[in-house]
């Protein structure tokens, strides 16, 4: 019970005020507010109510007797049993409000740890789509002019959907099968170009081949992950800017003898181009050194112009088996290579 008040007087005990109690008289009970109802504050028992919360419960017994100071004081017999009941009771109700507040703070940090959990996955998950959507649109045949792999379009400003520039005619590849090789530092790669599949692409490259356009040109990019490509035939593989055409100077399209099923199986050469614009081929081409699936886009597939006869197990061994330079899945060479020589007829 709460520390009484001095009623002052000789003889008198402690003042102490409370809102209202049950008093038993004569058998039957009544709640008296000491304002309203002065006259039940005869000696008597009653029940002291406190408020728990929500909810009104009895806690100690008291002995109250007639107000002697006119309406709303009463004075309540003095009882050290009933003080200390009190006493254990608030402090029961203090022990339970405290639980409470820890369960209630409890409660609130497991809703923001899971908040903080769920926004954490969230990110990974983007992230991840991110990539995957990055790895392949960016795919093979993307030209980087750096070894860190860009999205740098192989012609520059090429719109979708038509040829720029001064592209070589198809006819020149005569609908036949052209044969030759490619030489990769000191690696002789037999090749086959198929002229009535991939008359455009074949043209071009035969063109190209013929002019001295590929000597000295290296090959810049290498992916170990995912697909497994070496890309060469970018003449500014290592400038950025407008000067840079990252190709001949004319792009063509459009896809030509793409694989159905986006399966390119090892030995396949086959011309790179710009994510999304089956219009953006040029100079840049790729050698598959494993069996690797491309997905296509919204561009198509990529221009299977051709493949390996013979070297591929000599090209794994001295330049794709190293990796990348700095170790990541895609990026330039560990050993740098350069297209020594190219020969069709």
């Amino acid at each position: 019970m709460a520390n009484p008040a001095s009623a002052g007087g000789a003889g008198r005990r402690p003042r102490q005020e409370f809102l209202g109690a049950f008093v038993r008289r004569g058998g039957s009970h009544h709640y008296a507010d000491p304002v309203e109802h002065p006259t039940f504050f005869q000696r008597s028992l009653c029940v002291e109510f406190y408020e728990i919360g929500s909810t009104t419960r009895p806690i100690a017994l008291c002995s109250v007797v007639a107000n002697p100071d006119g309406p709303g004081g009463v004075l309540v017999a003095s009882n050290y049993k009933l003080e200390r009941a009190a006493r254990e009771e608030r402090g029961r109700v203090r022990s339970y409000q405290a639980r409470r507040a820890v369960h209630e703070h409890q409660k609130k940090r497991r809703v923001r740890d899971n908040v903080i959990a769920g926004g954490g996955l969230l990110v990974v998950l983007t992230l991840i789509v991110i990539a995957q959507v990055f790895y392949f649109d960016g795919g093979p045949g993307t030209p980087a002019p750096t070894a860190a792999a860009t999205t740098t379009p192989t012609a520059p400003g090429t719109a979708a959907g038509e040829n720029t520039g001064d592209v070589p005619a198809s006819t020149l590849a005569e609908g036949r099968t052209w044969t030759g090789t490619l030489t990769l530092n000191d690696v002789n790669l037999g090749i086959e170009l198929d002229g009535a599949l991939a008359p455009q692409a074949v043209s071009s490259t035969i063109s190209l081949a013929q002019s001295g356009f590929y000597t000295g040109v290296t090959c810049h990019r290498l992916t170990t992950g995912g697909f497994f490509v070496l890309q060469c035939g970018d003449p500014d593989a290592e400038k950025t800017g407008a000067e840079a055409t990252h190709g001949p100077g004319y792009s063509y399209g459009p896809v030509e003898n793409a694989p159905a099923e986006d399966i390119y199986p090892a030995g396949t050469l086959a011309m790179a181009r710009q994510g999304g614009n089956g219009y953006s081929m040029g100079s840049q081409f790729f050698v598959v050194y494993d069996d690797t699936t491309i997905p296509s886009d919204a561009g198509g597939g990529y221009t299977v112009l051709g493949h390996v006869t013979s070297g591929l197990d000599e090209l794994k061994a001295q330049i794709t088996d190293a990796g990348t330079a700095d170790g990541a899945g895609d990026g330039a060479p560990k050993v740098p290579t350069t297209i020594t020589g190219i020969t069709v007829q």
